[in-house]
């Protein structure tokens, strides 16, 4: 009887230890595999969205293919997989992505529930916009407006919330995918889109008439969007999270994809941690000592990044605002390589 008990023991433990095992394989399927798979929105402009010929840009693309750098020295070894809200926590804890990259709030929920989140990419907060012909002002006069939303986001326990708190009756109408929320706004099914203030830019550029379209003042939430990883895989959390890291610190330390090569010749203490020139830290996480190289070389500095896709050198034209530097009056941090 005590043989029973032991083997059915020893059956649970390796059970429940099965899925931590198979997740703490990552960095090796990734290399067996030749790729990283990388979950993605199914077109969000300036964050993760493709071409007629399918290719990707975005902030998030760029997140995962500076993962792919650090660990093949090849930004385009990645394999993007375009995923709507509902199903992306599913793809990821499936193993059918190795990295959520998607506009993803960090939420103690998603937190306990979905995956590990590795840093913040993307300061946001819900917002709202409506057509210029209502002529409406403020989120505060939209009672008894019509609102389009997301389903499986944030965004309708928010929506929920602001109208609760503020007295105000409101009708939702609510879609599958980002797509057919803001064509159905656009068409005129509802008075109000709501999503993160990041989205309702790039979802503008989508409508028929642009400029008939204001984004209202009001943010009426928290919104840090960040990559996410499974559970059970320490090695793997610490490399996406750190390739992040690498990006905001480099920016920090005025390391970008034009000046890398001269900077990695530097004898300044912080850089040669960086460039792998004193110590082994890119060993420790798993990586080349050459890490750091590889990922500015490749996809530039977090502010580089920001820029080209969502800043200054995009359509979107979002300024900086919170996810500038710490040190230049934003709230980007990433703690330093030593």
């Amino acid at each position: 009887m005590k043989r029973v008990s032991l083997a059915l023991t020893l059956a649970l433990a390796t059970a429940i230890a099965a899925p931590g095992a198979r997740a703490a394989d990552t960095l090796q399927a990734v290399k067996d595999r030749g790729k990283l798979s990388c979950g993605v929105s199914q077109g969000l402009p300036g964050f993760s969205n493709p071409d007629d010929k399918g290719n990707w840009t975005g902030l998030d693309v760029d997140i995962c293919r500076a993962v792919a750098a650090a660990v093949f020295n090849d930004p385009t070894k990645v394999a993007f997989v375009p995923l709507s809200a509902k199903d992306r926590f599913a793809a990821l804890q499936s193993g059918e992505i190795d990295v959520l990259s998607r506009n993803t709030t960090w939420t103690l929920s998603r937190d306990d529930t979905y995956g590990a989140f590795t840093g913040v990419t993307y300061y946001d907060g819900q917002g709202f916009m409506v057509k210029k012909s209502l002529k409406v002002n403020s989120a505060l006069e939209l009672n008894s407006a019509s609102v389009c939303v997301q389903t499986g986001t944030t965004t309708e326990q928010n929506l929920a919330d602001y109208f609760k708190a503020n007295n105000m009756k409101y009708e939702v109408i609510a879609f599958a995918n980002a797509d057919e929320t803001i064509k159905a706004y656009d068409s005129g099914r509802c008075d109000v889109f709501t999503t993160d203030m990041s989205g309702l830019y790039a979802e503008r550029l989508k409508l028929a008439n642009p400029a008939d379209h204001v984004v209202l003042p009001e943010i009426i939430s928290k919104e840090p969007l960040g990559p996410m990883v499974r559970y059970g895989d320490d090695k793997w959390f610490n490399i996406v999270k750190w390739t992040l890291f690498a990006m905001i610190n480099a920016e920090e330390m005025g390391v970008n994809q034009k000046n890398v090569d001269e900077m990695a010749k530097s004898e300044k203490p912080d850089l040669k941690r960086a460039f792998g020139t004193d110590g082994n830290l890119g060993e420790q996480l798993g990586l080349t000592k050459d890490w750091f190289y590889r990922i500015i070389k490749a996809e530039g500095n977090y502010g580089e990044a920001y820029e080209r896709n969502v800043g200054s050198g995009s359509k979107l034209q979002i300024a900086r605002g919170l996810n500038q530097l710490w040190n230049k009056g934003g709230i980007q941090y990433a703690p330093p390589i030593r």
